[in-house]
C-alpha cells in the first residue's frame, strides 16, 4: 500500500517520496482517509508512529486549491513544546512544497514582532504553542473566527505541562461548526473529558496498546551509583562506539552538570531545558542534529515532539517519577523502523520509579551487572518531616538555586564597587550629589537653596503620618536644575487627624469672627486662662448646690444646649479657635491631642 491508495493527490505523493516516505504507517491508514472526508479524528498511538503526517497531509489536501481572500488563517494546530511546534512547521513545509499554502510557527521565548509581520502577510496554516497564541490574540493580532480544522497534538503532554485549561480557553475562541483531528499517546480520564467534549461522529484509530514501548528498541538496565553515572556514561559512550546520545536528566541543574562534566572529560556535550533561551535551545537542536554535538542532555520537555532522524541511543541518567515519561523518552529512538538503544540508570532510592516503569511494560528491564562502578550505596534514602523520601537529585538541585540566588545577591551588593555602578535608590542618590557638587563647581551657581535642593538626594519621609503618592523621579527624567520633589499627603483616615477635624467642628462660637471683628491682643489672650478658671469654678459649685439652673456644661454650646431650630435661624460658621502661638496643632505635635475649645497656653 502507498500514499496515493490512500486518497492523497500526487503533489503530495510526490513530497513524501522526496522526504524518502514508501509505506504509510498504521496510524497514517487509520487516519488519513477518514480525515479527508471530512470526519473528526481521534488518534491513540505512540510517540514516534508518524502522526504528524497523518495529521499535515490530510489537512494540505482540504485546502489546497484558491486562497481566499484576502488569506485568513483556515487550519490551526496546537502543540505543547516549542521544539515539538517547529518540527510540525517543518513537516507541512516539506509535504506541501508542491502546493501554493503558506504556514507559520508561533511559540513564546522569542520577539513577536516577526511572527506577527508573517500573520498580517497572510497565512493558511498556523502552529502554535498555547502562550503566544493566547497572548498575540490578547492583543487583537490574531484572527481565529476563520478555523475551518483544529489539531489537538499531544494532548495528554498539554495536561501534563498545565496547558488544559489554556486549550480550553482556546476552544472557546474557534467557530463552533469545524473538523476537529485529536492526537495523544495516553488517555487518561481528564482527556477524554476533553474528548467527549470536543469531539462529534469522530472515527478511533487505535494502533497499539496505550504506552506501550517500540518492540524493535533494544532496552538494559544498570545498577549504579549516583556519583558513578557520569563515569558509566563516558565508559558507555566509548566502549559501545555509540556515535551520538540523547541523555535525560530528572533536574535542569542536573543536566547543566552532566553536559559540563562530559565536555571536561572530552565528549561534546551541550544541554536543553526550560531555563536555556529559545535561541539556545534551538542552537543545541541544530548543533546535536548535524553532529556538531555528540550528546544532548535534555530535561523532560524534550521527552516528546523532537524527531531526530536515526537516533541510536537514548540514556535515562535518572529514572522518571511518571511510568508514561519513560515511554516517551525512549521513543526519541527507534522511530520509522529503525532500532535503536535504551539504556537506564537506577541507583538505589530509585528503587520505586524503577517498578512503575517494569509495571507499565509489563516484564522486567534486563539488567547489566558486568560494568566498572557496580552498585555499592545501599543506604535508605533520607526522609522529610512528612516522612517522604527524598530524591537526592532534587535536594542538589534546590540546594544549587539557593547557591545562585546568594551569588546573585552578592553580586548586586558589590556592583557599584566593581562594575561603577549603584543599587536602585542608591544610584539616584549618588547621582544627585554628583549633580549637586558639580553645580557647586560651576561659577556663577543660579543660589545657595537651589543647589541644595538638587544635591537633596531624596526628600526624607515625613516623621508623621502620610500616604505615599509617589515621586516625580520615578516617571518624569530628573535635571539637575529640577528640584528633587516628594508627594506625601496627609492620610485623612488617620486618627489624628480624624480627631483634628472633630475639634475643629467642635470648636467654641463663641470666638469673634475673622472677618467682622478683630483678633484679641495678648493682653486679652493671658487673661483667658483666668476667666475660664472662674467658670470652672461656678460650674463646681452650682453642681455641689444640686439645682439645675446652677449647672454649667463645659462642653461647647452646640452640644451643651439643645433647643429648636426657629426658621430664621441661620447656620452661623464655623469659626477658627483661639490660641497661643505656642500652642501646636495636632499635625504638628503627633503624639499629643489638643482640645481647640479648651483655650489654654502651654507652660
Amino acid at each position: 500500500m502507498d500514499f496515493r491508495s490512500l486518497g492523497l493527490i500526487d503533489p503530495i505523493a510526490k513530497a513524501l517520496d522526496e522526504q524518502g516516505y514508501t509505506n504509510p504507517t498504521p496510524i497514517q491508514q487509520g487516519a488519513i482517509p477518514p480525515a479527508l472526508a471530512g470526519r473528526d479524528v481521534l488518534g491513540c498511538a505512540q510517540t514516534g508512529t508518524g502522526k504528524t503526517c497523518a495529521f499535515a497531509t490530510p489537512i494540505l489536501q482540504r485546502l489546497n486549491g484558491p486562497a481566499p481572500t484576502p488569506r485568513v488563517i483556515r487550519a490551526l494546530i496546537l502543540t505543547p513544546t516549542r521544539e515539538l511546534a517547529i518540527q510540525i512547521q517543518d513537516s507541512f513545509e516539506a509535504y506541501g512544497r508542491h502546493l501554493s499554502l503558506r504556514s507559520a510557527v508561533i511559540f513564546g521565548g522569542v520577539g513577536q514582532q516577526p511572527q506577527v509581520d508573517k500573520i498580517n502577510r497572510g497565512l493558511d496554516v498556523l502552529v502554535a504553542t498555547p502562550g503566544r497564541l493566547l497572548d498575540l490574540h490578547g492583543q487583537g493580532l490574531l484572527d481565529l473566527g476563520h478555523i475551518e480544522i483544529f489539531v489537538l497534538d499531544e494532548a495528554d503532554r498539554m495536561l501534563d505541562m498545565g496547558f488544559i485549561h489554556d486549550v480550553r480557553r482556546i476552544i472557546k475562541l474557534l467557530p463552533t461548526r469545524k473538523q476537529t483531528l485529536f492526537f495523544s499517546a495516553t488517555m487518561p480520564p481528564e482527556v477524554m473529558d476533553l474528548v467527549n467534549s470536543l469531539l462529534h461522529d469522530y472515527a478511533k484509530v487505535e494502533v497499539d496498546p496505550v504506552s506501550s514501548p517500540v518492540e524493535v528498541i533494544r532496552q538494559s538496565l544498570y545498577y549504579v551509583d549516583k556519583a558513578n553515572k557520569t563515569k558509566l556514561l563516558a565508559h558507555l559512550l566509548d566502549e559501545q562506539n555509540i556515535p551520538s546520545a540523547l541523555v535525560f536528566s530528572r533536574t535542569k541543574h542536573g543536566a547543566n552538570r552532566i553536559a559540563q562534566d562530559l565536555n571536561k572529560q572530552g565528549i561534546r556535550a551541550a544541554a536543553i531545558h526550560g531555563n536555556k533561551s529559545q535561541t539556545a535551545r534551538v542552537q543545541a537542536l541544530n548543533d546535536f542534529k548535524a553532529g556538531r554535538v555528540r550528546v544532548l542532555v535534555a530535561t523532560d520537555i524534550a521527552a516528546r515532539g523532537i524527531d531526530i532522524e536515526q537516533l541510536p541511543c537514548v540514556f535515562n541518567y535518572n529514572l522518571p517519577d511518571v511510568p508514561e515519561t519513560y515511554v516517551h523518552r525512549i521513543g526519541r529512538t527507534g522511530r520509522a523502523g529503525h532500532e535503536g538503544i535504551a539504556i537506564s540508570f537506577c541507583q538505589f532510592d530509585e528503587r520505586d520509579e524503577l517498578k512503575g516503569v517494569e509495571k507499565l511494560l509489563g516484564r522486567a528491564i534486563p539488567v547489566v551487572e558486568d560494568h566498572p562502578w557496580p552498585m555499592a550505596n545501599f543506604a535508605p534514602p533520607q526522609r522529610d518531616k512528612r516522612g517522604r523520601p527524598i530524591n537526592a537529585e532534587d535536594a542538589e538541585a534546590r540546594a544549587a538555586a539557593k547557591e545562585r540566588r546568594r551569588a546573585r545577591q552578592a553580586g548586586q551588593d558589590a556592583m557599584p564597587q566593581q562594575e561603577g555602578e549603584a543599587p536602585e535608590g542608591g544610584a539616584k542618590r549618588s547621582r544627585r550629589r554628583k549633580r549637586s557638587g558639580a553645580a557647586a563647581a560651576q561659577p556663577g551657581a543660579p543660589s545657595a537653596r537651589l543647589d541644595e535642593t538638587t544635591a537633596q538626594p531624596e526628600r526624607e519621609r515625613p516623621s508623621g503620618r502620610g500616604v505615599r503618592q509617589g515621586k516625580l523621579s520615578d516617571t518624569v527624567p530628573r535635571d539637575p536644575a529640577m528640584p528633587t520633589t516628594d508627594f506625601y499627603k496627609p492620610n485623612p483616615l488617620d486618627s489624628d487627624v480624624i480627631m483634628d477635624a472633630t475639634a475643629r467642628l467642635l470648636a467654641s462660637s463663641r470666638r469673634p469672627s475673622a472677618q467682622g471683628q478683630k483678633q484679641p491682643g495678648r493682653a486679652a489672650r493671658k487673661e483667658q486662662p483666668a476667666r475660664q478658671e472662674e467658670k470652672t469654678r461656678q460650674s463646681k459649685s452650682g453642681r455641689s448646690g444640686g439645682g439645675k439652673a446652677g449647672a454649667q456644661s463645659v462642653l461647647p454650646p452646640s452640644l451643651s444646649r439643645k433647643r429648636k431650630r426657629r426658621r430664621d435661624d441661620r447656620p452661623r460658621p464655623i469659626e477658627a479657635p483661639l490660641r497661643s502661638n505656642r500652642q501646636k496643632d495636632s499635625t504638628q505635635h503627633k503624639s499629643l491631642m489638643r482640645p481647640y475649645y479648651i483655650g489654654h497656653d502651654e507652660d
